[in-house]
């Protein structure tokens, strides 16, 4: 069976000659990946070469110790870090993120978000709380606009925010595919299928096929063969495979990512063949202890993963079509406390956007504590609607439900208009 977060999601497909004739490690049981690209294509939705990596810092940073610093506030508030001036006039960050400051001119950085108080990436990636039970922004995008290539729209490497990318009302079709366990399996051939016992099966299909279509009254085959086909290129095809294959790319690449940031790495390679998103995960930032000490070691190794991804990006031409967005569920606590660490803080955070959305701008000001937003805020669902706009779709766009009710992508669909 096709196999999304590394365990089983069998469906009630029964099983048919044409999954016995499945390729790869597609079982004959469940969804085929014929019927998944089938079932994304009657959406009738159009290809578009935006694309966008979302990068989420579970158990929500620190604000006031990354970008949003307040060097002028009492000891309690400030922290043990300076901020350091950036290659942007009056754009100042962490000291911890020297290699970030030469760039920033490629990045925006959007100040006093307003989130919910959960740990989720639910808000993240649907701009709702948990309970609203909405589709994460892949899920809408593998909806609506389809494949772009053989790949699979919509990768996700979250094994951490697996309930956070249910696609609920979108449907199956619609989950993330992880490039983990089975789900790399399912990109290559069982091991007693060589390409020649491959070509036979499909000989023998097709054979098979004519037999049905020559007793089909109704013309209901008459679309099958292209997605049939589209699976075993998917199969077949190096393509899917070297896209999640790092080992191919140089030394150079590989020291100029760092160790640590080898998702970054993955995630412009699959945006570079054809994903429209990618969601990945880095870090513990729940630092209700230790927040400076926890701090010195994410810090320089995010600073090198952000940097690294940017400007390859930029190098590779492919800055104006992807978007890079970094966010947590919520900030900290301005008031550092008894076990030097800062708690959750959902009344002002940040996020961090790059690539075709990084204009060497701060979005938005927080006030002189860091505790709340000054003028209207800034909420998860107005950066979600920069990135959809970015994507080609509109975030007033109406899906219904299971229920037939119709909702909205988004409830608060005010764009930034900075990222105009």
């Amino acid at each position: 069976m096709l196999t999304f977060f590394g365990r089983n999601r069998p469906f009630c497909d029964g099983v048919s000659r044409r999954d016995f004739l499945g390729v790869g490690a597609l079982s004959i049981a469940g969804l085929s990946l014929a019927d998944l690209l089938r079932l994304r294509a009657q959406a009738g939705v159009s290809e578009s070469p935006k694309s966008v990596i979302m990068i989420y810092l579970p158990g929500g940073p620190t604000h006031l110790d990354t970008y949003d610093l307040k060097p002028q506030a009492a000891t309690e508030y400030r922290g043990e870090f300076d901020p350091i001036q950036t290659n942007v006039p009056g754009m100042e960050i962490c000291e911890l993120m020297p290699m970030q400051a030469q760039i920033a001119d490629k990045l925006s950085i959007v100040r006093g978000m307003v989130t919910s108080n959960e740990h989720s990436a639910h808000g993240t990636l649907t701009g709702f709380h948990n309970k609203a039970m909405r589709p994460p922004l892949g899920s809408v995008v593998s909806y609506l606009r389809g494949r772009k290539s053989s790949l699979p729209p919509y990768v996700s490497m979250m094994s951490n925010a697996r309930d956070a990318e249910n696609p609920h009302y979108v449907g199956e079709a619609h989950k993330p595919f992880s490039p983990s366990g089975e789900g790399m399996k399912n990109l290559s051939l069982v091991s007693d299928v060589n390409l020649n016992r491959l070509a036979d099966r499909k000989a023998l299909r097709d054979t098979l096929d004519k037999i049905r279509r020559d007793i089909d009254v109704d013309g209901s085959l008459a679309g099958v063969d292209s997605f049939t086909e589209r699976a075993l290129d998917m199969v077949t095809s190096p393509k899917a495979r070297e896209a999640f294959d790092v080992s191919r790319e140089s030394a150079a690449t590989h020291a100029k990512y760092g160790r640590e940031n080898e998702s970054f790495l993955k995630a412009r390679r699959l945006v570079e063949a054809g994903v429209s998103v990618v969601t990945l995960s880095t870090g513990g930032w729940d630092t209700h202890a230790n927040n400076f000490t926890s701090m010195r070691k994410q810090l320089p190794r995010i600073d090198q993963g952000i940097h690294a991804l940017v400007t390859d990006l930029h190098d590779r031409g492919l800055a104006n079509d992807v978007a890079v967005l970094m966010a947590g569920e919520f900030g900290r606590t301005p008031r550092i406390n008894m076990n030097a660490g800062r708690d959750h803080w959902p009344s002002s955070g940040f996020s961090l956007l790059g690539g075709a959305l990084g204009q060497g701008q701060v979005i938005g000001e927080s006030d002189s504590t860091g505790s709340r937003p000054k003028g209207m805020p800034i909420t998860q669902s107005n950066v979600l609607a920069s990135i959809y706009r970015h994507l080609g779709i509109d975030p007033s766009t109406v899906i219904r439900d299971n229920s037939g009710r119709p909702m909205y992508l988004l409830d608060d669909r005010r764009l930034l208009s900075e990222l105009a």
